[in-house]
This record gives structure tokens, C-alpha cells and sequence, in this order.
């Protein structure tokens, strides 16, 4: 890790860097400078080598400061002796690393979070920074955690809560104050494991994926909107969950899964090899339907989109996503849709869905597409495909569509998603 501009950086001192630590300030630096994800980058090599407590730790170390991230620089700012100087990004990740297991991590001693970040900015090549950060982690050691004031502003929340004010302003717009408070308190919190579907008899970890509740419904919802499909296409199949459900709820159809990315495809390939080899794979744009490849009788169409869902999960996700994107991913998405709903055969089945929480990416690109769908095209509500999974519709459903809010009596990950049928 040490500059190599800058060799003897890393000798002035005897302190060492942690295993866990180095690999998490390293991750850390990954996601700062490049699109790399960190779910990724914790099931990558780098953490390969490591003990089992240093991976736990390493991984505790990047969610944390990236959920926290927007608090702890609003923390660290008015700390610094200039709060109107960018910091380079080396820095500053050594400053959230300390700050974040100084104020969250109660285990952690104050003396190793602080020697460590220090010693990260010497191995950084920026040895001259090493007395500020030092500095301003001492200074967080004797302040008090601010205090949540009686009236608190939309901005204040968001930043306590560590998300972008513009995009918890939506969430109070669109779903009410408590309930957008709930979606970012359960941002904050590290996954949950599936409790929504329990294991039947005759189902084994090895035939089933492990999912989020959120994605999982998605999926089941999908499968049981056809009693008997022959051909089936996931259209936008990657990373290959919602694929190995349909392959396991139909095994006797035709199953066609595609995905833009071949990279992402080689994954989803490796993926059902075990348990779902029958399903076709290709490598395509979903946008660009074949005609050889038509007339299927039930169609997932899991779109990419913001995932503000989901970002619990990925928390990168709120540090980079920008209002623009949201109609930018509506473009797509409509594109999509509107190729897969020309690809339904008659009496056909098509769930459209989205990780998203945002209207621009469900309910408006549900609107657009029944405005120029094909002929016979029509939207479908969800309650009695829910009902036949005999799940509540309470928490889950609004306005015939399936909408999940995270923390709202739901602990999964944000869904929405829609069904149309071709009569």
C-alpha cells in the first residue's frame, strides 16, 4: 500500500496497520475512485487471504463508513482548520475509517482506530497530513454525539440519518414522514436474511437461492402468474436469483435468460450450471427482441434502475446517484418494456419490476407503456397472485402493484412491480 513515489513514508513509524484495516481502507479507496461496487470488491481476492475475523471486521469497516459516510462528513467539517479545502480522497477515507469506529463501533479501541488512521495517511504517501488527522480524531473523541432536536429539518434528518437530503425530500413527498424516516433508519442497518418464505419440503439450500424477501417475492410473484408456461424469458436475467426460481417453479419450459453484460452472463451461467443447466442463456440488449425469439408465454422484466431500494445493501448507491439519473433510467426502462410486451403470445404473462422507490422508474413507466402497448394489452392486478402464495396484501401491495418500503412492516428490500396479460 505504501506510495511508491514515496518509499520511506511507511518507515518514520513502528505502528502496524491491521490486516482488516488496510484491506478496508484499500476497498474504500476502490469505490471513492472508480464504479466498483463494494459487494464486489468483499467477495473479491483481497479479502481471500484474510482470517474470518479480519473479513468480518474489513466488511463491518467498508459498509459502515459508506452507510455513514454523509453523517461522518458533516462530523469531521467544521473540524478542520479550513472546511472549505477538498481533501485528497486518500485523506479523507482515512478520516471516515477512524471517525466511523470512534462514534459506532463501541468494541473498537480509541487508541487503534485513531494510531491506525493516522498511520493509513503515512502509507498512503501523504505523510504530511498525519498530524491534522490525528487532530481531528482526537478532537471526535471528546465531543459529544449530536443531539436530535425536537423540530428537526428535512436536511438535519438526512443528514443524521446519512442520506441525501433531495432524495429523503422525495421519500416525505411520496410516502409520508414516518414512512420515509423507517426507509432510511433501515438503510443504516446491515441486511436481514429472508424470513418471508420459509424452506418446504423437498427444497434444499443448494436448489433455491438464498435472497432478500423483496427480490425473492419479484420472483415467486412472476412464477405463479402462469399456471403452465412454455416459454419463458427473463429479460435482464444477471446476477441469475430470480432465473434459478422460475427454472425451479417451471422445469419443464423452455427458459431463455439474457443479460446485456457478457461478463455478467458468465456469472449467471456458473450460477445455474448446478441445479438449473436446461435454462438458454444469451448474451443481448432487451431493447433488440428477435423475432425468432417471440411469443413467449410469461416474461420477467426486472429492469435496471436506480436501486434506492436497496441501499441498505449497496450504499454506495445514495453517494453517486444524482437526480438526473432517475429520468435517464426511465428511458430505458420504457424501451425495454415496451420490446418485451410485443414479445408476449396471446394469453401471455409479463411482470415488470424494479428495485427502485421512485415513481419516475415504476408507476410513470408503467403509465407510458399501456399508452402505446401493442394490441390487447392490459394491466392485471397483483392481489390475487399474491393470495395464491397466501400472503398478506397488507404492507405489500398498493393499487394492484406490488410496492415494498423498507421498514415499513416489510424487512426487505424496496420492490415495485407490476403485471400485464395479453388477452
Amino acid at each position: 500500500m505504501t506510495n511508491p513515489q514515496n518509499p520511506d513514508a511507511a518507515k518514520k513509524s513502528t505502528i502496524t496497520i491491521s490486516p482488516a484495516r488496510a484491506a478496508a481502507f484499500e476497498i474504500l479507496e476502490r469505490v471513492a475512485l472508480t464504479d466498483a461496487h463494494s459487494d464486489d470488491l468483499l467477495h473479491s481476492s483481497r479479502l481471500t487471504d484474510l482470517s474470518q475475523a479480519d473479513r468480518n471486521l474489513a466488511t463491518t469497516l467498508v459498509l459502515g463508513v459508506l452507510r455513514w459516510q454523509i453523517a461522518l462528513d458533516a462530523l469531521i467539517q467544521p473540524l478542520l482548520s479550513r472546511p472549505d479545502i477538498e481533501l485528497q480522497s486518500a485523506i479523507s477515507t482515512a478520516i471516515r475509517l477512524g471517525a466511523f469506529q470512534l462514534r459506532y463501533l463501541d468494541r473498537i479501541p480509541a487508541h487503534a482506530a485513531l494510531s491506525e488512521s493516522v498511520e493509513l495517511v503515512r502509507h498512503a504517501g501523504a505523510p504530511h497530513a498525519s498530524g491534522m488527522v490525528n487532530a481531528i480524531l482526537r478532537k471526535l473523541t471528546r465531543s459529544e454525539p449530536p443531539r436530535i432536536p425536537l423540530v428537526e429539518t428535512t436536511n438535519a434528518l438526512a443528514v443524521r440519518l446519512s442520506h441525501p437530503t433531495w432524495l429523503v425530500t422525495r421519500w416525505q413527498k411520496n410516502y409520508g414522514r414516518n414512512a420515509a424516516v423507517a426507509i432510511c433508519e433501515y438503510d443504516q442497518q446491515p441486511p436481514e436474511q429472508g424470513a418471508l418464505f420459509p424452506q418446504t419440503e423437498g427444497e434444499t439450500e443448494n436448489q433455491l437461492p438464498r435472497m432478500d424477501d423483496g427480490s425473492r417475492l419479484v420472483a415467486e410473484l412472476a412464477a405463479a402468474s402462469h399456471p403452465a408456461p412454455q416459454r419463458i424469458w427473463d429479460a435482464c436475467a444477471a446476477p441469475g436469483g430470480k432465473t434459478l426460481i422460475l427454472a425451479h417453479r417451471h422445469p419443464q419450459a423452455d427458459l431463455l435468460a439474457t443479460d446485456i453484460s457478457p461478463r455478467r452472463l458468465r456469472a449467471l451461467e456458473a450460477r445455474l450450471k448446478p441445479t438449473a443447466p436446461q435454462v438458454r442463456t444469451a448474451v443481448g440488449d432487451a431493447v433488440n427482441l428477435q423475432a425468432d425469439e417471440a411469443a413467449f408465454d410469461l416474461i420477467l422484466c426486472d429492469v435496471p434502475c436506480s436501486g434506492t431500494g436497496t441501499l441498505g445493501r449497496n450504499p454506495e448507491l445514495k453517494l453517486r446517484l444524482q437526480p438526473a439519473d432517475l429520468s435517464r433510467q426511465a428511458v430505458r426502462q420504457r424501451e425495454i418494456l415496451h420490446t418485451a410486451l410485443s414479445g408476449l403470445a396471446p394469453g401471455g404473462r409479463l411482470l415488470y419490476s424494479t428495485c427502485s422507490l421512485e415513481p419516475e422508474e415504476n408507476e410513470q413507466v408503467i403509465a407510458a407503456a399501456l399508452a402505446r402497448a401493442p394490441k390487447g394489452i392490459q394491466q392485471a392486478p397483483l392481489d390475487p397472485i399474491l393470495a395464491s402464495l397466501n400472503l398478506p396484501a397488507q404492507n405489500l401491495l398498493r393499487d394492484g402493484c406490488l410496492r415494498t418500503l423498507p421498514g415499513n412492516g416489510f424487512r426487505g428490500d424496496g420492490f415495485f412491480a407490476a403485471l400485464f396479460i395479453r388477452e
